[in-house]
């Protein structure tokens, strides 16, 4: 009987956490391929776990556990009328404005219901379990570590083995098919409850006795209590998530590890036994974060992967802590699902903290170290401490502390010493070793971390200067003056979209990836002239592109980020438009929606530049959405796409692509340049361009640098339907 209440459990969190990648991949598209897509999806999901869980605890109350387990049959039946989960028709993402509550009311309609009715599974069954009479009943608790193992199992198989093998069809069929299972398993559970001798309700007051408890009162203070310790490992789930893909490593599918984090250290603090001993992690916990705060005011880009190991072991050692105290306070059977709606609460609040509040209020990813703050007070607090003032003294020291950090940055910049990475390591050494010293009392140990975080904002070490930041939907933007102050710069995360010279006689020069030295500045120079009077580039950046433009001819460029439009615009940061030749068109939203309406043949050349970040959007990289281009070209016409690209392979994707339509292809690889080129602004960069014909490429052909794009006979092509980001993953 408990294998049946596992196996049930656990299947019901496969499925949520399979339906989560796989709607999320769905909608991706929709938006451009945002990693803000992920985060508001998270909330979703949270917040229809959070209906789940208040269902349960509803249910149970007002019915007892025998007639909600009739109900909650009835209520699983519901979502068959609506199964399999798509994407409905006519549901087309706002141009303008953040999109998150769009896509909130997208998920709703598309699987608000499936994920309400199995998001409930897991307290309803350890609730029905406590009233069966076995001999565990009175703690089920160890029932959410086979609902955890689930998760972890579904969530880690998405990328490694369901998405690289079907079709969305496909999986979304299956998930069906899943879905079904499941309504049989919990049947089987709901008749075991039924069985004579069962007292339903009664029993889990009586099963309650048999767990120890000092006192079963569950005052407000406890619930909010519960609700701050899910809040900090939510948070910094998507906080380190939203970092490390933004000023790290721009990782496809990065998302996946923060998640498994979490979800393994829900697997090992409801286990029967402790795993990790508690002072272990006490310990822990002050040395890790000292050194990642150190590393924040650093500014340390590299060695990557040693920062991610502490980024995301310090996550883990925190969300243990929290989770861990979670656990240990759990009450009895009988409080159970009240138990889950209050941790799901503070889930819930995490994630709209980190996806919906914090990229209004902040201009950088400031909620990951502010809740890393907040995870000293919380998962450090010993066990059963009184809540008391703190003394002033824990107030006192940590504005000392900050301030004197203060100081020293200002004089060491001041100063005319080089701050290399010695002088800059010695310069927040000092006061994080002083800082780890605060770690036996919280909240001192909290505030200190936030007074060298302070003094690390008044640093600025030798990347450039900060002119200009904005936070939107689709991430963090900055315009910086380089350390020559010759060049405006425009980065998006760690990308370089833009550089602009200050020089007025390079004032309208193309640099980076569209050097007229490099694969973009030749197509131009050999088909831009030819191109009568239509030119489209997807993905505006600083508007480099326009310095190519000719009088009397058309340009329209699709850019999805408000803000990278506002700052290409701004003649402040960049005159590229301002200046061009032709007045340039832009149109606002999602390239391939926004090509739809564009009349056919309308192009004589299209130019994608949306793959210089390695987060593609993949939508943009299909055969539906090669058709579209090639309906919106003219006769002889030629697309050209930037395919420059740290983590991924896609020239294999590209050449696929190409053959499967019949199309010649060209690549150069101009990722070898000289210093004095690097001096000048120029960036290493990736270009293929594609023609219906092998003519209409002769002039490129002629030059011995384009070559041949080498697909893959062992992957698939790309569809709307089916992509794999792992099949072209560079693992070295």
């Amino acid at each position: 009987m408990v294998a049946l209440y596992a196996l049930t459990i656990c299947t019901s969190a496969a499925l949520l956490f399979l339906v989560q990648p796989m709607f999320a991949r769905m909608a991706l598209p929709l938006l451009g391929g945002s990693p803000a897509v992920w985060n508001t999806a998270m909330v979703f999901f949270q917040s229809a776990l959070l209906a789940g869980y208040a269902y349960a605890h509803g249910g149970a109350a007002r019915l007892g556990v025998r007639r909600q387990a009739w109900l909650h049959l009835v209520v699983l039946l519901l979502p068959l009328a609506v199964l399999p989960i798509a994407i409905p028709g006519g549901w087309s993402p706002p141009t303008s404005g953040n999109p998150s509550w769009w896509l909130l009311g997208l998920m709703t309609v598309a699987v608000g219901l499936p994920f309400f009715a199995v998001s409930a599974t897991s307290p309803l069954l350890q609730q029905w379990f406590a009233a069966t009479g076995h001999r565990q009943a009175g703690d089920p608790y160890f029932l959410y570590a086979a609902s955890n193992i689930g998760s972890m199992v579904a969530l880690l198989s998405y990328p490694l083995f369901v998405e690289p093998h079907f079709h969305l069809a496909q999986q979304s069929h299956y998930w069906t098919w899943g879905y079904g299972l499941l309504v049989l398993l919990i049947a089987g559970c709901a008749a075991w409850l039924w069985r004579p001798g069962n007292g339903g309700a009664a029993r889990v007051a009586g099963a309650s006795a048999a767990i120890p408890r000092t006192s079963e009162k569950l005052t407000m203070q406890r619930r909010l209590h519960w609700v701050l310790l899910a809040f900090v490992p939510s948070s910094l789930m998507l906080g380190v998530t939203t970092y490390l893909s933004s000023d790290i490593a721009v990782v496809p599918l990065l998302w996946v590890i923060p998640l498994a984090i979490y979800l393994l250290s829900f697997i090992l603090v409801f286990a029967r036994r402790e795993i990790i001993p508690r002072m272990l992690l006490t310990r822990a916990f002050p040395i890790l974060l000292v050194a990642l705060v150190m590393l924040f005011n650093m500014q340390a880009a590299e060695p990557i992967a040693g920062l991610m190991l502490l980024h995301l072991g310090t996550f883990f050692v925190a969300a243990m802590l929290c989770h861990g105290r979670l656990a240990a306070d759990r009450p009895s059977a009988a409080h159970l699902t009240q138990f889950y709606l209050w941790m799901s609460v503070g889930g819930v609040l995490g994630g709209m903290f980190n996806a919906l509040v914090a990229p209004m209020i902040f201009d950088s990813i400031a909620e990951y170290p502010l809740v890393l703050m907040l995870a000293c007070v919380a998962g450090l607090r010993a066990e059963g401490a009184a809540a008391v003032p703190a003394p002033v003294k824990d107030w006192v020291w940590p504005v000392v502390l900050g301030a004197a950090a203060t100081a020293l940055v200002m004089l060491v910049q001041g100063s005319r010493f080089r701050t290399d990475a010695a002088i800059t390591g010695l310069l927040f050494g000092i006061p994080a070793l002083v800082c780890y010293f605060f770690s036996r009392r919280p909240l001192r140990f909290a505030l200190g971390i936030g007074a060298i975080l302070l003094a690390g904002s008044f640093f600025q070490r030798e990347k450039g200067t900060l002119l200009y930041a904005e936070r939107s939907f689709f991430g963090v933007t900055r315009v910086m003056l380089d350390p020559t102050g010759r060049y405006h710069l425009l980065i998006h995360g760690l990308t370089l979209h833009g550089r602009q010279s200050l020089d007025p006689a390079r004032r309208d020069e193309p640099l980076t990836y569209y050097s007229r030295s490099g694969p973009a500045g030749e197509v131009l120079a050999l088909y831009g002239r030819e191109a009568r009077e239509r030119i489209g580039a997807v993905g505006l950046g600083s508007g480099s592109l326009a310095s190519y433009a000719q009088p009397g001819q058309s340009w329209t460029y699709y850019e999805i980020d408000p803000v990278v439009l506002k700052l290409a615009g701004d003649p402040r940061y960049f005159t590229f438009l301002h200046d061009s030749a032709a007045p340039p068109r832009v149109v606002l939203g999602d390239a391939r929606l926004s090509l739809v309406a564009e009349p056919d043949a309308g192009f004589d050349l299209l130019l994608l530049d949306a793959f210089s970040s390695d987060a593609i959007p993949v939508h943009l990289v299909t055969r539906e959405a090669l058709a579209l281009y090639l309906r919106k070209l003219a006769p002889g016409g030629r697309l050209a796409f930037h395919i420059s690209n740290l983590h991924l392979d896609l020239e294999p994707v590209f050449a696929n692509l190409a053959r499967d339509a019949g199309l010649a292809c060209l690549l150069r690889d101009d990722t070898v340049i000289s210093p004095e080129e690097y001096a000048a602004g120029k960036s290493p960069s990736v270009w293929l361009v594609m023609a219906r014909t092998p003519e209409d490429l002769a002039k490129l052909a002629r030059d011995s640098r384009w070559q041949p794009a080498r697909g893959n006979d062992r992957q698939a092509v790309w569809t709307d339907d089916y992509s794999s980001l792992l099949s072209v993953f560079r693992w070295r």
